[in-house]
């Protein structure tokens, strides 16, 4: 039978053991046995079919570090955030709780058609062997009897040691990239971030380092600047 239990509580002690406090009201309770943790775009932008799946949102913290530590080759070589062993923080985020009716094998491969961007619902998420830089992986945590899905990278498609200065650079290299979507360049990406309140240890001088490159006062003015060829 399903687990059924409040995530306030769950969730809460769990960020507690990580972080050496609670997370605080703004927690609301929730229940449920299955969610898709949503740390970058995917709280603004869950997609249709997660989107569709999904009962509620609830506040949390990640139970593990976060950081700018990916160049994302589908936003231009922007940075992302994405759980890293080294640095980072754990940071602002949300639990998509699903539908009692949807199975781990339907998240999974929900969660992994939305960060690859197919189209195809029929095609699932299959764990690769021996995963490449540009692997999407699909892991879990338990948090209180919660399974928690998020996605991951190998540590081969993580970048080593990432600088503020290298963040910025590969942010303005995709805001400057014709062929990057909008909203998808490495600028626009950490404004979403900011607006999600999500803070690393890098993103201070992350930000002030687009500041410098474009002459700038803010992340909105770098972004325009840079997208009328200044």
């Amino acid at each position: 039978m399903r687990t059924t239990l409040s995530l306030f509580v769950a969730l809460a002690c769990g960020s507690c053991l990580l972080a050496g406090r609670c997370l605080g009201a703004e927690q609301s309770p929730a229940a449920g046995h299955l969610g898709i943790l949503a740390y970058g775009s995917l709280i603004d932008d869950p997609g249709e079919e997660i989107g569709g799946a999904t009962s509620r949102r609830v506040a949390m913290k990640t139970p593990f570090a976060i950081e700018f530590g990916r160049s994302s080759h589908t936003r231009g070589g922007a940075p992302t955030l994405v759980p890293v062993k080294v640095g980072g923080a754990a940071v602002n985020a949300v639990l998509l709780v699903l539908k009692d009716s949807v199975s781990e094998e339907q998240a999974a491969s929900m969660l992994w058609r939305r960060e690859t961007r197919k189209k195809d619902n029929t095609k699932q998420y299959v764990p690769p062997e021996h995963p490449g830089p540009n692997s999407v992986l699909v892991k879990s945590v338990t948090i209180g009897g919660v399974k928690i899905l998020y996605t991951d990278f190998a540590d081969s498609g993580k970048l080593k040691n990432p600088t503020a200065k290298q963040l910025a650079e590969f942010a303005v290299a995709s805001a400057r990239n014709r062929h990057v979507p909008e909203g998808r360049d490495g600028i626009s990406y950490l404004i979403s971030a900011k607006k999600a309140g999500i803070r690393t240890p890098l993103m201070p001088d992350y930000e002030r380092e687009i500041l410098r490159i474009t002459g700038a006062a803010t992340l909105e003015h770098a972004l325009a600047k840079l997208k009328a060829g200044q």
